[in-house]
Order: C-alpha cells, then sequence, then structure tokens
C-alpha cells in the first residue's frame, strides 16, 4: 500500500519501483556507485553543499568521477546555473542534491540530461513540492527529516536501472536483490515503513503535493519575509535565486546575539534554531510538519526580538 500511494503520489507509473531500505542516505551515497559506476566508466556530480559532497566523496572511493558543477569555492552560497552543469553524455549517472540543510539551499530545476540516468538525493525536500519526478531515473531520501522516522530509505527507481546494475556486489548491496523480494529481502524497518503510510495517507489527505506546496510556500515565504525586511539584522547566507524552502539559514549581527537569540526562542517554544556546528549562525527548519501557525509565530518573534535588540 505504501508503494503504490507513493507512486500516485508522486504522479509515477509502474515502470518505477519503490524500495524501503536501511541505513539511510548515507549507505545511497556508496550504492548508488556501487551499482551503477562500472569500470572505466565516470559518473558526474553536482556539489553543492555537506550532502553532495559526502555522495561525490563515496563515488571517488568507488571510480571515477567527473565534477559537473561546483559551488564550493563559493563556500555554497549560490547554485551554479542549470546550463553550467556540464558532464560527458557517456557519463553513467549524474547525482544531484535537490536541498542542503546545512548551507540552506535548493534548486527549483533540474537539467535535461538525454541519455545520461539523473539520480537525486531528496532527503530533506522529498514531497514537499511539486516536481517532475518523472525526470529521474533514480531517487533517494532519508525518510526522517518530511516522511516518517529514521531508520527508513526510500529508493524510488525507473525498472530499467535495475538491468544497468553491475555484478559481484554483496547481495544486500545489490538493488536487484530488495526489487526482486519486494524490499522483503531481509528483516524491514516495519514499523518506520508503517509511519511511512500513515504519512502519505495524510500528504493525500491535505490534498496532494499541490497542498503539501502552497503551506510550505507560505511558511517559507513569512519567515524571507521579515528576512528580506530587516536585512542588516536578518542577514540571509545565500544568493536569493538559490534559497531553500525547508532550510533557511541566517546571520545576526553577532555571536551573542545570536545566542541570546536561540535562548529567547526557546523559552518561547521553538527549538532547534541553532546553525550546524560546521556553518553557525541560525538555522530554520520547515520541514512538512512544521505548520503555517508556527511559521507564523516565529515570523513575529524575530521581528519583536530585532525591536528589542
Amino acid at each position: 500500500a505504501a508503494m503504490s500511494l507513493m507512486r500516485e503520489l508522486m504522479g509515477l507509473g509502474e515502470n518505477y519501483k519503490v524500495l524501503f531500505l536501511g541505513g539511510g542516505a548515507s549507505t545511497q551515497f556508496a550504492m548508488i556507485p556501487m551499482n551503477f559506476l562500472h569500470p572505466g566508466k565516470t559518473a558526474a556530480y553536482v556539489d553543492t553543499g555537506s550532502w553532495s559532497n559526502k555522495a561525490l566523496k563515496e563515488g571517488k572511493l568507488l571510480g571515477q568521477v567527473h565534477l559537473a558543477a561546483s559551488a564550493k569555492e563559493i563556500n555554497y552560497t549560490k547554485l551554479p546555473k542549470i546550463a553550467d552543469i556540464k558532464f560527458p553524455t557517456d557519463a553513467e549517472y549524474l547525482h544531484m542534491t535537490s536541498n542542503e540543510t546545512i548551507h540552506g539551499n535548493q534548486f527549483s530545476q533540474f537539467p535535461e540530461t538525454g541519455s545520461v540516468p539523473l539520480i537525486c538525493d531528496m532527503s530533506s525536500d522529498f514531497l514537499s513540492r511539486r516536481r517532475d519526478f518523472g525526470k529521474f531515473s533514480v531517487i533517494y531520501a532519508g525518510a526522517q527529516k518530511n516522511i516518517g522516522p529514521a531508520g527508513v530509505t526510500v529508493v524510488v527507481m525507473r525498472e530499467e536501472m535495475l538491468a544497468k546494475c553491475k555484478d559481484g556486489n554483496p547481495t544486500m548491496f545489490d538493488y536487484r536483490t530488495h526489487a526482486k523480494e519486494n524490499s522483503l529481502y531481509n528483516t524491514p524497518p516495519a514499523f518506520g515503513i508503517y509511519v511511512v503510510r500513515l504519512v502519505l495517507e495524510w500528504v493525500k489527505k491535505q490534498g496532494g503535493l499541490q497542498a503539501v506546496e502552497k503551506v510550505n510556500l507560505a511558511k517559507k515565504d513569512r519567515i524571507y519575509g521579515v528576512m528580506d525586511a530587516n536585512p542588516d539584522y536578518y542577514k540571509g547566507t545565500v544568493d536569493r535565486e538559490s534559497r531553500s524552502w525547508m532550510n533557511i539559514t541566517m546571520r545576526l549581527p553577532s555571536e551573542d546575539l545570536e545566542a541570546k537569540f536561540i535562548a529567547e526562542a526557546k523559552g518561547k517554544g521553538f527549538i532547534g534554531l541553532k546553525g550546524h556546528r560546521s556553518v553557525g549562525g541560525i538555522r530554520v527548519s520547515l520541514y512538512n510538519a512544521m505548520t503555517l501557525d508556527g511559521a507564523n509565530q516565529l515570523a513575529e518573534f524575530m521581528e519583536t526580538f530585532k525591536k528589542a535588540n
């Protein structure tokens, strides 16, 4: 039931396989090249933040990698233009990360890749907005941001990709094993999958991705609205065109003010606003479970805090 509902919400046909695996998206960083990067061939990667960089590192461990585009030298503050993503026409695949949680950037469009399979890590924005999911040959996501508890990893894969899987991998690391056994080759994370199904039913009840997108759009507009009205106080860390809907990153005028902001916010019931330890600052995460009311209250707190400080 969870598998068919997933396809329905994504607008995909039976030619896509839905797998529920363990190991998180971090295991997928290795499984992708293990299965699809053949000896003597090249895989292309776009490096746009901490997560895509981790995927790239795993690719390098397992074979030859081509860097199709990178935002590393500008500290991931601006995404490469779609037209600037360049890769060999015989690449095994192009790997992208749709949303970067730590650096706060997100792709709103993806390149046309022709005969090169497009593979995407959508862990942090999966089912948060409408996308043309049919463009992708493989989509994978750790469930814990938007669609369920930690411990379930969703892989949505075009059936024809199974024929491209490399022989000689350990059984558990071969996608064909899990596709053939409907994710029941070993004991699956059953409770987690059950919760994913409940979340998918909730998404459908809201009115599908169109409805979820509308709420997420309103949430991010409210927070960015306060930032844009006070750009010298709440300074966004990402170029406007590259901003994430899911993870809004900003700096205040001083680290002392940031600490005060986090502490006062916590007192008002706003938790998890401290930026990732690798970048500091403030991070507002607006995953599907966060309500519009919650985002509005946080925006009001931001306005009040600025007046008082």
